[in-house]
C-alpha cells in the first residue's frame, strides 16, 4: 500500500537534496540527544573514504568480489556526504542509521571467524608481529599482510558470511544505504582498527601471544614485546596501562661513615650515619643508678686511656 504513494518514482521516495538530508539528520540527532542517546556518525575528510592499512584493506577486500563490485559504488556518495549518521560495531553485528529520502535502519550480520581459520592465521603469523600497536597501525611485513588479507583464508569475511538488511523498499540485497554502511566500516577502521577483531569475534592480543610462543624465540622476548606494546599504546592512544609485575619496595642502606672535611669546612653526607652503640660498663651503670649528689666524675674513653673529668657543683643562687 505504501508503494502506491511513490508510484511515479518506481516505488521509491522522491529525491532529497544533500542539504536537506543533513538538516534532517541534525534534527534527528538532537531529538535522540534529548532522550539520552548519542549517535556515532561516519565523517569523511577529503576525497578518500579510508586512508589507513585496515580501512583500505577492508574496502579493497569487499570490492574484490563480483557480488559487490557493481553495487558498492552506489554507497560512496552517501557515505561521503555524511548520510551515515550512526554506525555501531559489535561482535558479529553492524547496526547503522542512514538518512536518505527518509531515515533507514541497517542491520548487517557477519559470521564469527572459524576457530580453525583463526588458529591457522595465528600459526602463520607467529613470530612475525612485534607489538600490538604495530599490528593495529598496519606496520606489518608483506608476508603477514598476505596472510591477513587473503580472500579465502584471511581475517576479512566473504560474501557468504555476510547477511545484509535495510528498511528501505529497494528489492536489491545491497542497496545504496547498505553499501554506504559497508564503506563506513572501512572509514571507522581508520580510527579504531581493533573493531575488526571485535566484529570477527577474535582477540587481537592472541596474535602477540602466538609471537611470544613461536619456536626459536629468545627467552624473555615475549615479555619485552608485551612491555613494548603497552608503552606504545600509552603513547599512541593516550591511555594508561597498569603493569602486573610486582614492584620491589625501596631498601634503605645504612652505613657508618665519618664526616669528611674539605677546605676546613665540614661536609655533611646525605647518607644516614648510624654509630654502633657500645654497652655501658658496670661502673657506669652503677653511677647512673646513684643520686646526682653522690655520682663520681664522668669518664670518657680516648685512645685506650681513662681520663677523669671533674664535675663542678652548681653555684647557689643569690637571693634577690
Amino acid at each position: 500500500m505504501a508503494w502506491n504513494r511513490y508510484s511515479n518514482y518506481g516505488g521509491f521516495r522522491p529525491y532529497v537534496s544533500v542539504a536537506t538530508r543533513r538538516a534532517n539528520a541534525a534534527k534527528h540527532a538532537q531529538k535522540l540527544a534529548k532522550g539520552g542517546t548519542t549517535l556515532s556518525p561516519v565523517t569523511i575528510e577529503g576525497t578518500k573514504i579510508a586512508t589507513s592499512f585496515w580501512g583500505k584493506a577492508w574496502c579493497t577486500h569487499l570490492e574484490s568480489f563480483s557480488d559487490y563490485e557493481n553495487r558498492l559504488p552506489r554507497g560512496r556518495s552517501y557515505v561521503r556526504n555524511g548520510s551515515v549518521i550512526d554506525l555501531q560495531i559489535a561482535p558479529g553485528k553492524i547496526t547503522a542509521q542512514v538518512m536518505g529520502s527518509s531515515l533507514y535502519k541497517e542491520t548487517i550480520t557477519i559470521a564469527p571467524l572459524e576457530a580453525k581459520r583463526w588458529a591457522a592465521i595465528k600459526a602463520e603469523c607467529a613470530g612475525k608481529i612485534d607489538s600490538l600497536v604495530g599490528l593495529l597501525q598496519g606496520r606489518l611485513s608483506d608476508a603477514v599482510m598476505r596472510i591477513i588479507t587473503d580472500r579465502e583464508r584471511g581475517l576479512f569475511p566473504a560474501p557468504s558470511e555476510i547477511k545484509l538488511g535495510c528498511s528501505c523498499p529497494d528489492w536489491a540485497a545491497m542497496c545504496k544505504h547498505v553499501a554506504a554502511v559497508l564503506y563506513g566500516v572501512g572509514a571507522r577502521l581508520d580510527a579504531h582498527p581493533e573493531l575488526l577483531f571485535v566484529l570477527r569475534g577474535v582477540d587481537s592480543l592472541e596474535l602477540i601471544s602466538a609471537a611470544a610462543q613461536a619456536p626459536g624465540l629468545a627467552a624473555g622476548a615475549g615479555a619485552d614485546a608485551d612491555a613494548m606494546g603497552a608503552a606504545e599504546l600509552a603513547d599512541v592512544f593516550g591511555i594508561e596501562i597498569e603493569s602486573e609485575a610486582p614492584v620491589a619496595a625501596p631498601v634503605a642502606t645504612l652505613s657508618v661513615a665519618k664526616p669528611a672535611r674539605a677546605g676546613g669546612k665540614k661536609i655533611v653526607s646525605r647518607t644516614p650515619v648510624v654509630k654502633p652503640v657500645r654497652p655501658l660498663a658496670k661502673s657506669a651503670v652503677k653511677a647512673k643508678q646513684m643520686p646526682p649528689s653522690k655520682r663520681p666524675g664522668k669518664t670518657a674513653a680516648s685512645a685506650g686511656k681513662t681520663v677523669a673529668i671533674a664535675v663542678k657543683p652548681a653555684r647557689p643562687k643569690k637571693p634577690r
